[in-house]
């Protein structure tokens, strides 16, 4: 009898062994994917209870055990953790000991104004802190911007400023010679004029040079999205009395660029700016059925007006 009582204190921490390792490797109990959030300073035990309560893993204690031994408690790591369906306690433990933490995406499109991308921002829960004021018109870059649970606005912020600055030293030097403007910010003023009113990609290099066409010939640019912005009311129809309200926007009255960008234009529009085609045209027109009609003279421009007017009133 003895011997036996020996053999079973012998073969329990083997047993115990063989039903850890089996926990450990086995399928969590969880049957969907479950995100769970760890605060920066929060203690194993209260980290491995969450897990327990949302059904990411069973048995805590032996988890928290597990994480004692192998020497990983002290390698948790704070943020968003979205746990795969069943994922197994070991799984489970690589995920926060290596902090592969749910990646957040915000793409920001080209032609949206400053107060459009705060809007972005304050909708991801993700992110803390608030937007910083008087941002720039113009100076943060369309593009797609990846982030984490905790990080802050004014960081994502800041790298949308850093892309432009860094996008703007690259195309700058590159521009054609002569243009009718003198800085990398009057670039992107007639860039974000050009992105405003097109959102056809082959259209942007010539609507930049009706536009450098008009600069270089004193004529005034009479762009829509700039009486628009100017007025507040971006992306709505305009009336004659808009146009011809002053305002330090209305292209229709002032003479040259406006006196800043009117939004956030992309790369393209950015290039077509400094590099603009040759072209002869000083006018354009939207056809009435996507992009637009262009013109190096006014009777044609008069005639390509018409057929925009009347390419209007058939789908009336």
């Amino acid at each position: 009898m003895r011997r036996f009582i020996f053999l079973g204190f012998a073969l329990a921490p083997a047993v115990l062994f063989v039903y850890a390792w089996h926990y450990y490797a086995a399928p969590g109990p969880s049957r969907q994917d479950t995100a769970l959030i760890f605060k920066r300073g929060e203690r194993l035990q209260s980290i491995a209870a969450d897990m327990a309560a949302a059904h990411v893993i069973n048995h805590p204690l032996l988890f928290g055990a597990i994480a004692l031994l192998s020497g990983d408690r002290h390698k948790f790591r704070a943020g968003e953790y979205a746990f795969p369906a069943a994922a197994s306690p070991a799984m489970v433990m690589d995920m926060i000991t290596h902090g592969r933490v749910v990646i957040h995406k915000l793409t920001v499109a080209e032609g949206l104004t400053v107060a459009e991308v705060e809007v972005l921002l304050d909708r991801e829960a993700a992110l803390e802190g608030s937007v910083p004021a008087n941002i720039p018109e113009g100076g943060l870059l369309p593009d797609t911007y990846y982030f984490v649970y905790g990080d802050k606005k004014s960081d994502v912020i800041a790298r949308m400023q850093a892309g432009m600055t860094k996008l703007l030293a690259q195309l700058w030097p590159k521009r054609e010679a002569g243009l009718p403007f003198t800085t990398p910010q009057q670039a992107v003023t007639l860039a974000s004029m050009v992105e405003k009113e097109t959102g056809l990609a082959g259209e942007r290099g010539h609507i930049a040079g009706v536009f450098v066409n008009r600069l270089r010939k004193g004529m005034k640019l009479q762009s829509d999205p700039t009486v628009a912005y100017g007025l507040g009311k971006p992306g709505t129809a305009l009336t004659t009395a808009d146009l011809q309200a002053p305002n330090p926007y209305n292209t229709y009255v002032i003479s040259g660029l406006p006196p800043a960008p009117i939004c956030n234009p992309g790369k393209a529009s950015i290039e077509a700016a400094l590099n603009p085609p040759d072209t002869s045209d000083l006018y354009f027109v939207a056809t009435g059925n996507g992009g637009h009609n262009f013109a190096a003279t006014l009777k044609q421009h008069d005639h390509n007006v018409q057929k925009y007017r009347q390419a209007v009133a058939k789908k009336q």
